[in-house]
């Protein structure tokens, strides 16, 4: 890679000058002098400041199998040379083939697959054909969710840093998410933690539903939420109960499918549970432009007039998502996601233990990793700190994000290539940024005589 650095336009403005003068004030940048990654080979980014980067979160977990992938950039050039664009309103093999594909894996009776351009769209895709099936706009959704940016899936977000707006076209009621580590049943046991939690779901149904519910849209692992899971059985009794109901559940798949928890396509998959819809997005495509529902055909079938999608199953995007599933299964990256997961969740916790009581919990699924830091000594969220350590990563050469309910949570995403090598380099980096501020905030609490 060669060297790269900001410089102002004719009229003297840096980027981030032109950034702030044309785009919302509400999208926020990370770091005090926000950075730009003008190119990235393997795991490592080249970022405008000249400086390389370890990338443990960068393409905000659409990078799933890493910069400049030759198979994969060969697919895109492949297309390109052909047709650039083509709509639903034409046969698409690519987008038949994925299909396929995505329909396969699903466990799903006589699954259908519609492609769009997002995970908010995907989401919202779902929502549209849930609320039509059901002729009803009630939906559950968990605590600590995340599910998008339009109109319906803020509604649906359970998160309030997240939710723009109270104004809603649903009518949500919202369940115990599993969540243990603020949760008010925190000290039960595993199995009477999910009881309480279940019988909480139950009484919510009862109470605040008409009955007729059009669907559950929950999240495997919680991305937005800061990597929170359930425990074992928590997602095998609430289908139970939406079974029982009669209430399809959609599993939003965007942060985890194509395998990025190391445990198989579907995260939903790896607790037993089978969904009615499944929605995908961000990494199947390697980060370009790409969502898709996969649902039951009744449900999916059921709107009452036509639709297409202009740029849904793109060619160039189909192509690419193509060669990044082959990319996967060729290399065995499911599995190695889950080997390199262990490796990492380990270190940290071993870095945790070190950490003079900042570090509240480390916990994850296979490449989605999170890391709560508190206030020393207690559970009390430090937001603070979190910004302050994806700050020191960033001057100590690695990428991580943040995020949870309180914006607490350390985000530690690599791509689903990262070496063992990589690995333990990324730990040594994290170890570094946790322990300096456990120093620098505990001298700072140490009071001078």
């Amino acid at each position: 890679m060669t060297n790269a650095h900001p410089t102002p336009d004719a009229d003297g403005r840096t980027l981030l000058e032109r950034h702030r003068a044309v785009m919302p004030d509400w999208m926020s940048l990370y770091y005090d002098e926000p950075l730009e990654l003008v190119s990235g080979r393997g795991r490592t980014v080249l970022g405008s400041d000249g400086r390389e980067y370890l990338d443990c979160f960068g393409g905000l977990l659409a990078t799933m199998v890493g910069h400049d992938i030759p198979e994969i950039t060969e697919a895109i050039r492949r297309q390109s040379e052909r047709i650039l664009h083509s709509s639903t309103l034409y046969l698409l093999s690519g987008q038949v083939r994925l299909a396929e594909r995505l329909a396969a894996a699903s466990r799903m009776a006589d699954p259908r697959v519609f492609f769009v351009n997002s995970g908010t769209e995907a989401v919202e895709a779902a929502l549209l054909v849930a609320t039509a099936h059901a002729s009803s706009n009630q939906v559950l959704a968990l605590r600590g969710s995340y599910h998008g940016r339009s109109f319906g899936t803020v509604a649906t977000t359970g998160i309030r840093a997240w939710s723009a707006t109270g104004f809603s076209p649903l009518q949500v009621s919202y369940l115990h998410s599993g969540y243990r580590y603020r949760s008010p049943f925190r000290d039960l046991d595993d199995a009477r933690f999910v009881d309480a939690c279940i019988e909480e779901m139950r009484t919510i149904i009862e109470t605040s539903t008409s009955g007729r519910v059009a669907a559950m849209l929950a999240e495997p692992v919680q991305g937005a939420g800061g990597f929170a899971e359930p425990p074992p059985g928590f997602f095998q009794r609430t289908k139970a109960v939406l079974d029982e109901y009669g209430i399809p559940l959609i599993s939003d798949e965007v942060q985890t499918a194509w395998g990025r928890t190391g445990r198989g396509p579907y995260g939903m998959h790896a607790h037993g549970v089978v969904p009615q819809l499944l929605t995908l997005a961000k990494g199947i495509a390697n980060g370009l432009p790409i969502g898709a529902v996969v649902a039951e055909a009744e449900i999916m079938n059921s709107l009452p007039a036509n639709s297409i999608s202009t740029a849904g199953g793109n060619p160039v995007v189909m192509a690419a998502a193509n060669a990044t599933l082959d990319y996967i299964e060729e290399r065995g990256l499911i599995e190695q996601a889950d080997r390199m997961g262990e490796l990492l969740q380990r270190g940290l916790r071993t870095i945790a233990a070190d950490s003079q009581g900042i570090v509240g919990e480390v916990r994850g699924a296979g490449l989605m990793i999170g890391v709560e830091l508190v206030e020393p000594g207690t559970s009390d969220p430090a937001p603070a700190l979190a910004v302050a350590a994806v700050q020191r990563a960033r001057e100590l050469g690695l990428l991580i994000g943040r995020g949870g309910l309180y914006g607490n949570v350390l985000r530690v995403t690599p791509p689903m290539t990262i070496t063992a090598e990589e690995t333990a380099r990324a730990l040594e980096l994290l170890g570094e940024t946790i322990r300096s501020l456990a120093a620098e905030r505990l001298g700072a609490a140490v009071p001078i005589a």
